[in-house]
C-alpha cells in the first residue's frame, strides 16, 4: 500500500476531474472523465491500482509550490548532480471567458521535466488501471509514445523519450543535462469514440502555458478580497473553484473517495459529489474569494438538482455533478484502502436520509443570491415556497442530522436551527415568492422553532446549547447559531456555549472535534478543520478578534506545503485525515477570515453576499 501521507498530495483540476501528485512525482489518483468517473489511476487506495510517475532515479530533496494564482504544480528536486523542475497540469482549454474555465478542457494530464541545472537521470514509470484498478490494459509502443487498450477508456501518452513495456507498465530512464525540457501528456477518450491524438512537445509546452495564463487570468479577474490571512483566502477560493464542475456549476464536497477519517477505520465515504448542505455557507465563501458569478452558478446547480414535485417527499440531501439524483454506494473489494483502511466506498448512500436542516441551508443561499437573480418564474416560486412549507411541517421531526448519523434518528439542535433559518428567510423573501398571504403563519412557525431551540437546547448540565433536545453532550454545529441569525454570538448563553466548546470538545491541539457522544460507528475520528474555523468566526461575531485570530491560525498551521487541507487531524499524530482536498476545510477558512475582517473594521457583521 502506498506509504504517501495524505499531505504529501497536491490537487490539480481542470473542473472536470481531478489529479493528486506525491511530493514524489507520482500521480497517484486521477478519474475521467468527471470528477467521479471510475479512476484510472488510484494508487492512493491500492497499490497496484494505477500510477504515473516523473522523478529523479536516485535520492532528492524535494520542495514544491502552486505557481502564482494558478492550479498548476511545480515541483523542484535537488540531487547530488543537478536540480529537476517539474510542472504537472490538467489542461484547461483554449476558453477565453474566465467565468467558464475549462468550459473546453481536453482530458489531458501534461507534464514538463526541465534540467535547470547540472545533469539528472529521471525515471519515468507508467502504469494505468482503469476502473479502480480492475483494468490492466495492453501497452503498446507507437511513434510518439505509447496506447493503452482494454476497458472503458482510450488511453494514449505522448513522450520524448521511448518507453520499454515490461507486463503491465511501461519504463524509461534517461540522462538529462541542463537545459533539457520533456514534455509528456497522457490523452483519454471514451471508448467507441476516436482514439486521442499523440502531441508533440510544442503542443503540450502549449498547452501548459495556456493553463497558467487562464488561471492567472481568473485569479486577477475574480478575486479582490484584502482583509486578513488575504493570500491564504485568495488560494482556497482557487481551490474551490477548482473542486467546481464546470459544466453545471456543482462543487464535490472533495475529489476522493474512502480517505480515511482513522488509519484502518471503516469511516471510509465518497465525497465525489455535491450537498445541499454546503449551499450557504459556499455562497459566502464564494461570494469573498471568487465573485458572484460563481455563487450563482452554485446556486443554479443545487436548485435545479433540487426541484422536484413531490411534496410528501424529503428534499434530497446530495446530488451527482450532473444533478443525478441516485448515488447508490458499493464497496470495491478489491481494494485495500490507504494504509489499509477498508471497505473502499463509492457512492454515497447518505441520499436516503431524511435531513430536515437542507431546507435552511438552501433557503439561505437563495437568500443570499437574491439582489443578483431576476425575477422568480412561476415554478421556481412554488418550488421554494414548498421548501419553506417543508421546514414548518418537518421540524418537529427526528432525523440524522449534520453529520449524516448512521444510526437512530434524534433531534438535533441544528436541524432545528436550520429550519427556523428556511422559514425566516421565506419570510423576507414571500414578494418574491408571491406568498405574502403566507407570511404571518411562517412569522408564527418561526417564532415557534426559535422558542422551542432556546429552551429544549439548552442543557443546564452541559451550560451550553447541546448536540440534541434533552442530550448534553456537545457539537461543534450550533456554532452556526450567531451565523445564521438566531441568536447574537455576545447573548450570555452563545458565550457559555462557545467557551463549553473551546473547553471541553478540542483534542490537546486546541482543534475542535464535531463531536465525542457515541454515534454508533466503530473506531475514532479527529479533530474538524471546519468546525475550528466555526469556533474562529463565533469567536470573531462575539467580538474576540483576538482570541478568532489565535483559533484561525491554529487550524490555519495544518495545511500541507501547497496550502490544502483535508477534513480532520488525527489527535495522536498530527496527521491529515480523511478524503482530500476538503472544500468544507477551505470554505471554513474564508468564512472565517471574513468574520475576523468585519469585526475589526467596523465592529458588526455582515454576510459578504447579502
Amino acid at each position: 500500500m502506498t506509504r504517501t501521507p495524505i499531505a504529501g498530495y497536491a490537487l490539480l483540476s481542470d473542473r472536470h476531474s481531478a489529479a493528486l501528485v506525491g511530493r514524489e512525482g507520482s500521480v497517484d489518483w486521477l478519474c475521467l472523465p468527471r470528477f467521479d468517473s471510475p479512476s484510472v489511476f488510484a494508487r492512493i487506495l491500492g497499490e497496484n491500482a494505477g500510477s504515473w510517475s516523473i522523478r529523479p532515479a536516485g535520492p532528492c530533496r524535494v520542495s514544491r509550490r502552486y505557481l502564482p494564482q494558478t492550479m498548476v504544480l511545480e515541483t523542484t528536486f535537488q540531487t547530488p548532480a543537478g536540480t529537476l523542475v517539474l510542472t504537472d497540469a490538467l489542461l484547461v482549454g483554449e476558453e477565453p471567458d474566465v467565468h467558464r474555465l475549462g468550459a473546453d478542457a481536453p482530458h489531458v494530464l501534461a507534464r514538463r521535466a526541465v534540467c535547470n541545472a547540472g545533469s539528472v537521470e529521471i525515471e519515468v514509470r507508467y502504469a494505468p488501471r482503469p476502473e479502480y484498478g480492475l483494468v490492466v490494459p495492453l501497452l503498446a509502443a507507437v511513434p510518439g509514445g505509447l496506447r493503452a487498450r482494454g476497458g472503458p477508456d482510450q488511453l494514449a501518452l505522448s513522450s520524448p523519450v521511448p518507453l520499454e513495456v515490461r507486463a503491465e507498465e511501461a519504463v524509461a530512464r534517461a540522462q538529462v543535462g541542463a537545459g533539457a525540457d520533456l514534455r509528456f501528456a497522457m490523452h483519454w477518450s471514451p471508448a467507441g469514440a476516436p482514439a486521442p491524438e499523440l502531441w508533440d512537445e510544442e503542443r503540450v509546452a502549449a498547452g501548459i502555458d495556456t493553463t497558467i495564463a487562464r488561471w492567472q487570468a481568473w485569479s486577477r479577474d475574480h478575486q479582490a478580497y484584502t482583509g486578513p490571512y488575504r493570500d491564504l483566502v485568495g488560494h482556497s477560493g482557487r481551490v474551490l473553484y477548482a473542486l467546481s464542475y464546470q459544466p453545471t456549476g456543482a462543487i464535490v464536497a472533495a475529489p476522493t473517495t474512502s480517505l480515511p477519517e482513522t488509519v484502518g477505520g471503516e469511516r471510509n465515504w465518497d465525497y465525489r459529489y455535491s450537498w445541499v448542505r454546503d449551499a450557504s455557507y459556499t455562497m459566502n465563501a464564494l461570494w469573498v474569494a471568487a465573485c458572484p458569478d460563481e455563487a450563482d452558478q452554485f446556486l443554479h446547480c443545487m436548485t435545479t438538482a433540487a426541484a422536484t414535485y413531490e411534496p410528501e417527499r424529503a428534499l434530497q440531501i446530495v446530488f451527482g455533478i450532473g444533478c443525478e439524483h441516485d448515488l447508490s454506494e458499493r464497496e470495491l473489494s478489491h481494494l485495500s484502502g490507504w494504509r489499509g483502511s477498508r471497505p473502499v466506498r463509492v457512492g454515497n448512500d447518505a441520499w436516503h436520509q431524511p435531513q430536515v436542516d437542507v431546507y435552511g441551508e438552501l433557503m439561505d443561499a437563495v437568500h443570499c443570491v437574491s439582489s443578483q437573480l431576476g425575477e422568480f418564474d412561476p415554478p421556481v416560486r412554488a418550488f421554494l415556497t414548498a421548501l419553506a412549507d417543508a421546514a414548518v411541517a418537518q421540524w418537529r421531526e427526528p432525523d440524522h442530522g449534520i453529520w449524516e448519523i448512521r444510526g437512530e434518528r434524534r433531534h438535533y439542535l441544528h436541524s432545528k436551527v436550520m429550519c427556523w433559518v428556511a422559514v425566516d428567510r421565506a419570510v423576507t423573501l414571500a414578494w418574491r415568492l408571491g406568498a405574502e398571504r403566507r407570511v404571518e403563519g411562517w412569522r408564527a412557525a418561526a417564532d415557534e422553532m426559535r422558542d422551542t431551540i432556546l429552551r429544549e437546547g439548552w442543557s443546564e448540565e452541559a451550560g451550553a446549547f447541546t448536540q440534541a433536545f434533552g442530550s448534553a453532550d456537545l457539537d461543534a454545529s450550533v456554532l452556526v447559531m450567531p451565523v445564521m441569525g438566531l441568536l447574537p454570538a455576545d447573548d450570555p448563553r452563545m458565550l457559555a456555549t462557545i467557551d463549553a466548546i473551546a473547553a471541553r470538545l478540542v483534542d490537546e491541539r486546541g482543534l475542535v472535534y464535531r463531536y465525542l457522544a457515541d454515534d454508533g460507528l466503530p473506531g475514532q475520528e479527529g479533530a474538524f478543520l471546519l468546525c475550528t474555523f466555526w469556533l474562529s468566526q463565533a469567536l470573531a461575531l462575539a467580538g474576540r478578534t483576538a482570541e478568532a485570530r489565535e483559533v484561525f491560525e491554529r487550524a490555519g498551521a495544518f495545511m500541507n506545503d501547497v496550502g490544502l487541507m483535508a477534513e480532520e487531524v488525527c489527535p495522536r499524530t498530527g496527521e491529515l485525515l480523511g478524503n482530500f482536498p476538503q472544500a468544507f476545510s477551505h470554505i471554513g477558512l474564508i468564512n472565517a477570515a471574513w468574520a475576523v475582517s468585519q469585526m475589526e473594521h467596523g465592529g458588526r457583521f455582515q454576510p459578504a453576499c447579502r
